[in-house]
């Protein structure tokens, strides 16, 4: 793509959505705001799901589509620990353990022999998917479960300038998803660990020639992206709730995010993720009736436009 062409994408891209940014303030100034809060917390659940999966399916090249399960498995064992402790703390660290342990038999008794196999590991773990979906369904009935947030991130923050009053709880999941960004990106940028990860994607025979076992990194490096998937099950508990058909929506989140943002990216997952959540809060505040519009609209212009994603590497 041209320079010139470049320029046009944003403009015509950037220009409606600068004036009705300009036409939402003026008519009214809170809304746009709570929505863009809105927007931005969604995002931060999303890429701390998404951050798991592109892990798993951007850097691995692990065809995981029962990540959503494992959402719902760490938001179900989170529920039962807090139920049973009082503690969210231990709720969170038992959903992140539950969802890891469960990634880590995955990928030990059933991907790792099917390593670049993309198709069969699609089948497989579809198969997961609805076995653990159906399992969950057993144990917790159809019945809608809903966490509640710590003790110290109840009530609403006030005074905040247009605004006036939001959820603490939902301010505090921006929180979440920015140290965990920044963690994701030092682990893999900055460590030893992430220079064997991606040492092992681009060239694993050589990996293992060097002496180091790539099947144990691969397996701690999926068992992570699982746990992630465990965690934003828990903290996601408290807002969206579980239910039967939540884990199919955060896959597809995921991958949404991960196509956008480009594979492999953290900060790519992390640009994906605003942009859904924003787009999403957005659609349903101003036209419910075409928010989904504006999601697939999203996702066709960049296949359309940059199919490797805003951040991924060509090949």
């Amino acid at each position: 793509m041209t320079k010139k062409a470049r320029w046009l994408l944003w403009l015509l891209v950037g220009g409606p959505i600068l004036a009705f940014s300009l036409w939402a303030l003026i008519d009214n100034a809170r809304l746009y705001l709570v929505t863009l809060l809105n927007g931005l917390t969604l995002a931060s659940l999303y890429f701390i799901v998404a951050s798991g999966f592109t892990l798993v399916f951007g850097l691995m090249r692990n065809v995981n589509l029962a990540h959503g399960s494992l959402y719902l498995l760490g938001g179900y064992v989170g529920y039962v620990v807090a139920n049973h402790t009082g503690w969210w703390i231990l709720a969170v660290a038992a959903g992140f353990a539950a969802a890891a342990i469960a990634g880590l038999l995955i990928q030990w008794l059933i991907l790792r022999h099917m390593q670049g196999q993309e198709l069969r590991q699609t089948l497989v773990t579809i198969g997961l998917s609805i076995v653990i979906a159906d399992v969950l369904l057993w144990i917790f009935t159809g019945q809608v479960h809903q966490l509640e947030a710590p003790a110290w991130l109840q009530g609403p923050i006030r005074d905040i300038p247009l605004i006036r009053a939001y959820s603490a709880y939902r301010l505090s999941l921006l929180g979440f998803g920015i140290l965990i960004g920044v963690g994701l990106w030092w682990l893999l940028n900055r460590t030893r660990v992430g220079m064997m990860i991606r040492a092992g994607v681009d060239d694993r025979a050589m990996l293992a020639a060097a002496g180091v076992n790539v099947n144990r990194v691969f397996a701690i490096t999926f068992m992570l992206g699982a746990g992630l998937a465990g965690f934003g099950g828990v903290i996601g508990a408290v807002e969206l709730s579980m239910v039967p058909g939540e884990d199919i929506r955060l896959l597809l989140a995921s991958l949404i995010v991960v196509i956008v943002g480009g594979m492999g990216s953290v900060v790519g997952a992390a640009i994906g993720a605003v942009i859904l959540g924003l787009a999403e809060t957005y659609g349903l505040a101003y036209a419910p009736t075409y928010s989904v519009v504006f999601t697939f609209g999203i996702l066709i212009l960049v296949l359309a436009f940059r199919p490797r994603g805003i951040m991924g590497r060509a090949s």
